[in-house]
């Protein structure tokens, strides 16, 4: 009998908690604004711009790590990564002037999030996924990601509460280290599956990728993705307390996008693997489009917040389980991680714009209604995008066992 850490399923798990973790602490740094920069005696400029360049250098580094990890094992990488994460965090909390910021929360957490964020436990369980199950189970670990986010919203906010952003930061730090020991326990479980696959070289892989239509409208509309998500994440709680909402309520806020997110995912996972992946994607986005644009003839309240947080939710990483099923569907699972993180270079691009132009549209016109409209427009745009992708799966030699 198989031990239990030796099995798939294990690999899943340990990848859940890892999502949970690792974007459960990041989506929540926008937590972190308003009561940093009131302390530095900075605008909104500086910390949105860090969080702006930790998206791009996110983005930016993605590929890189994921071609490092696709030749030198990914287990091997999460866990190098883990540790340059939870070293950029504990330094976010000595990062007293812009430039310190700057370095700290935009590079150092960048590189690290680009190993341990995303791509490469959302990798780890496509190759150890059976075909049938790899829609669904890329869903559940999705559904980590969502679930950190629901946990580190209240937990960031009391943190903040308790101790001040400076020494709550230190404790996410070590929480974040978890994520460590957890990557190498991961090993025993996906041996055997990574290397069964084709003689397909990463060379070969991008070249056909790159020459695939549909791939690059993929990572256009992955571009929308991150704006919509990383514009809220980081500016809806300054947006909340600007409208005069409760002290509880930007934490609420995101801690309900993060709650419904978790059957969001499931559910869009369940049903990839049942609809057309791309169709499923434009309906998405169109209604992310459409429920912006009904939250914004409403006055901010409670009610309405919630509601808000809670539609938006089941909407929010949804788009993730389709879009990495479409590339292994696509190209197939091998250099999954590499291709997938091109992808998700159009997200970070898109992550950097909408934190970014999020807190200088602010600070020029003290309002966030250019964004918001902006996100609009983008949200329209993808649902188009999505429509014509040829998500038939290329055929190809597969190698013979020996």
């Amino acid at each position: 009998m198989i031990a239990f850490w030796r099995t798939p399923f294990y690999v899943l798990i340990g990848a859940v908690v890892i999502l949970a973790i690792a974007n459960g602490s990041r989506q929540n740094f926008g937590l972190f604004l308003v009561p940093l920069s009131a302390d530095l005696g900075w605008g909104r400029t500086e910390f949105s711009f860090a969080i702006a360049v930790q998206n791009l250098v996110l983005g930016l580094g993605a590929p890189f790590i994921a071609a490092i990890a696709d030749k030198w094992g990914l287990i091997r990488v999460m866990a190098i990564t883990g540790v340059i994460y939870a070293a950029g965090v504990w330094l976010i909390s000595v990062s007293t002037t812009p430039e310190l910021m700057l370095l700290n929360a935009g590079l150092v957490v960048g590189l690290g999030a680009a190993g341990i964020g995303f791509s490469l436990p959302l990798a780890l369980v496509g190759r150890v996924a059976s075909e049938t199950q790899r829609s669904l189970w890329l869903g559940i670990t999705t559904a980590g990601a969502s679930a950190g986010q629901f946990m580190f919203a209240p937990l960031s906010q009391g943190l903040i509460s308790g101790y001040g952003w400076s020494q709550g930061m230190v404790i996410v730090s070590v929480i974040v280290a978890i994520t460590i020991p957890l990557s190498l326990s991961l090993r025993a479980g996906s041996a055997e599956t990574l290397v069964r696959q084709t003689p397909q070289s990463l060379s070969q892989a991008l070249a056909e990728a790159s020459g695939h239509r549909g791939y690059w409208l993929l990572v256009t509309g992955f571009f929308v993705c991150g704006f919509q998500v990383q514009f809220i994440a980081t500016h809806l709680p300054g947006f909340i307390t600007d409208a005069g909402g409760a002290p509880w309520l930007p934490a609420g806020a995101l801690a309900t996008i993060g709650l419904f997110n978790l059957a969001g995912t499931l559910g869009s996972g369940w049903l990839g693997g049942r609809f057309s992946k791309k169709y499923l994607l434009s309906l998405l986005y169109l209604m992310r489009a459409v429920l912006f644009l009904v939250f914004l003839q409403f006055p901010v309240t409670e009610t309405s917040v919630l509601i808000f947080s809670a539609v938006l939710g089941v909407l929010w990483l949804s788009t993730v389980p389709l879009t990495s099923g479409i590339v292994a569907q696509v190209f197939g699972a091998r250099y999954m991680a590499t291709l997938f993180s091109i992808v998700l270079l159009g997200h970070q691009l898109g992550s950097f714009c909408g934190v970014w132009l999020g807190g200088l549209f602010y600070d020029r016109t003290g309002s966030y209604d250019a964004t918001w409209w902006l996100a609009i427009v983008l949200g329209v745009a993808a649902a188009l995008i999505h429509w014509p992708i040829n998500d038939k799966p290329i055929e190809r030699e597969v190698a013979q066992p020996t």
